[in-house]
């Protein structure tokens, strides 16, 4: 029987739903055809389906009634589908998600036919992978182990993760990640073995005691350190670096080709060196002598073995004192740094270079060179030739120069002093508390004076206590460099006019010291309708004053605050209001950091007047005098913008 539908009226109460009696026999009919008669039939058997779409539950069965549709549990959110008590799976079972065995303790006892769960298959004892050449992976929970109980026989084992891991398959073990290290170790002070070779730490040793034998070539990378005899049937061939601790002991003949390094010893074809410039020492024991060819070496002592002659073909350099007991024959040049004779040394002949005069010319051997009978000293270079003093030299008597002087890069020449090298300085120092003195009737000076202290003296060319200009009708600038100030220390009279600077502010712009403190400073934006924000420096007290005169109306605001939240503006602003000739006043309160002029009733029409004086740290003051054109009431033009 179809489901039946309660009748429910339009409208509440209006006689035209089913009666009382009709609405719950409906009732009845449809709960009796959702359960049995019987405790074991709590759901009637039907065939066709009754809850609506293609589902259905007959009995204790869940069905569909659409051919080869599959049947879908699926909870809310992280929500899951518990199965409780014994659960038989007689088809097939297709899980997408999690599933968990076993809950609150009830095993799931049996599962006829196939599991299949993500791309395994569990079928009797058998697990099989459903994606084609795709491994299966087996993770433990923390610290589990995978074991593998009696006999396992799989095709290929892979142990690790994605940066490292190994396979087993047939009878090898391999590292699976490229150019990554196989690593085989025992447990607590167990050793691994393959064979007879047993690998303890880092010790390899045979348990059979015989020889460990290496049937192709080795590589070793880093250090190797044989205790016992090394023997080699073959050549040994180095294509690195041998380094060696101890002594090495060669009984036969051996042949090295390239370079032997000993320390900084170098060996290669017939020659021997050493590195960064070391001596090469070749020390005999005992008594022995160093004998090479028919030259012998024994310790201070050089001699011929035959007693003959002792040739050096090349040149002989002798850094310290040479001793020579008989004849020296030079055939060649002699170059000396410094020959000390202990009796007369005779010159006979003249040198390859030029005349050697002696005469009246002495070389004292306190260093000093003089003359006999009066006789003037001349040493007088040939062409161009100069005479260079490289050290102190100190003249005692008169010097006199005749042609031109040159003292390192200073020059005399004539009545002038000047520099030799390229925008070179001329400085005169004197020594402790000595001055500067240039006399004459005028000083000039035709380019830029830069010094540290000026002083003008009473009988001085410069006026007296005066600086000016020299030029008639000509302009005194006295200006300093960046953000240095022209400071006046004592007190500052001004016989004439003073004519401070106007700057005009067109735009948005900061307020400095350097730029606008006793200026004329005009609020002059050019279009009287783009907002213009001033922003003054902090306040420190410096007294820097800043006077503000509206040039041009402008009705989009101009505004002059702080830049410190920590400064305030104290003072009071005078209005007159047009439309009566009326006067009101406006102080700040304690928290006033903006003064704004809207062109209206806070003032800022052409002529309007304020100013502000940075009075102390974080204060400023203000007056001014502000007029508002017939039309509109003056309001206050301050408020705490800032802080």
């Amino acid at each position: 029987m179809a489901k039946q539908a309660i009748n429910i009226g339009t409208l509440a109460n209006d006689g035209t739903g089913d009666p009382l009696r009709t609405a719950f026999d409906k009732i009845n009919d449809n709960f009796t055809e959702l359960y049995g008669t019987s405790a074991d039939d709590s759901i009637i058997d039907d065939v066709s389906p009754q809850l609506g779409g293609d589902l259905d539950i007959n009995g204790f069965n869940i069905v569909s009634a659409r051919t080869n549709e599959n049947i879908r549990i699926i909870p809310a959110g992280t929500g899951t589908v518990e199965l409780e008590a014994n659960t038989n799976v007689t088809g097939d079972l297709s899980v997408s998600g999690t599933i968990f065995l076993g809950n609150d303790d009830t095993d799931i006892t049996q599962v006829t036919g196939k599991l299949e769960v993500d791309g395994l298959e569990f079928n009797g004892t058998t697990i099989t992978g459903l994606v084609t050449n795709t491994n299966i992976t087996v993770t433990p929970n923390g610290t589990g182990s995978i074991v593998l109980s009696s006999a396992t026989t799989v095709p290929s084992i892979v142990v690790g993760t994605a940066t490292s891991s190994i396979s087993i398959e047939d009878n090898e073990i391999q590292a699976t990640v490229t150019n990554s290290d196989l690593v085989l170790s025992a447990s607590g002070t167990g050793d691994v073995v393959a064979g007879a070779v047993r690998i303890h730490g880092t010790t390899i040793t045979s348990d059979d005691s015989a020889a460990i034998n290496i049937n192709e070539a080795l590589i070793v990378d880093g250090t190797a350190t044989v205790s016992g005899a090394v023997t080699m049937a073959s050549t040994l061939a180095v294509t690195g670096n041998v380094t060696g601790s101890g002594n090495l002991a060669i009984t036969g003949t051996s042949t090295l080709t390239g370079t032997v390094q000993i320390d900084n010893l170098n060996i290669t074809d017939s020659n021997i060196t050493s590195d960064t410039n070391a001596p090469i020492s070749i020390i005999p024991g005992g008594t022995g002598a160093l004998v090479l060819g028919g030259l012998s070496l024994s310790g201070t002592t050089l001699t011929a073995t035959d007693s003959s002659t002792i040739n050096i073909n090349e040149g002989l350099v002798v850094d310290g004192t040479a001793t020579v007991s008989g004849a020296v024959t030079v055939a060649g040049t002699t170059n000396t740094a410094d020959v000390v004779t202990t009796g007369n040394t005779t010159v006979s002949g003249s040198l390859t270079t030029g005349t050697f005069n002696v005469g009246d010319l002495n070389i004292e051997d306190d260093g000093r060179i003089t003359t006999d009978t009066n006789g003037n000293v001349d040493i007088d270079p040939a062409g161009t030739g100069a005479i260079n003093l490289t050290g102190a030299t100190n003249i005692v008597g008169t010097a006199t120069v005749t042609g031109q002087l040159n003292v390192d890069n200073l020059r005399a020449d004539a009545n002038i002093i000047s520099a030799t090298n390229t925008n070179g300085g001329i400085a005169l120092t004197p020594n402790g508390t000595g001055t500067v003195t240039i006399n004459g009737t005028f000083v000039g000076i035709t380019n830029t004076l830069s010094a540290t202290d000026i002083e003008v003296s009473a009988s001085g060319s410069v006026d007296t206590n005066n600086l000016r200009g020299i030029t008639s009708n000509s302009n005194l600038t006295i200006s300093t460099q960046g953000t240095g100030v022209v400071s006046i220390p004592s007190q500052l009279t001004l016989e004439g006019s003073f004519l401070p600077a106007i700057h005009t502010f067109v735009a948005t712009d900061a307020v400095t010291i350097a730029e606008h403190a006793g200026r004329t400073l005009l609020l002059g934006e050019v279009g009287g309708d783009a907002a213009v924000t001033l922003t003054l420096p902090a306040a420190t007290g410096t007294g820097a004053v800043y006077k503000f005169i509206v040039s041009v109306t402008n009705t989009s605001n101009y505004k002059i605050q702080v830049a410190d939240a920590t400064d305030t503006i104290d003072g009071i602003m005078i209005y007159l209001d047009e439309d009566g000739t009326a006067v009101t006043a406006f102080p700040t309160v304690a928290a006033s950091d903006t003064i704004t002029l809207n062109g209206g009733t806070t003032g800022g029409i052409v002529g309007d007047y304020l100013e502000l004086i940075d009075i102390a740290t974080n204060q400023y003051h203000v007056r001014g005098v502000m007029r508002v054109a017939a039309g509109a009431n003056p309001a206050t033009p301050f408020t705490a913008a800032v802080s």
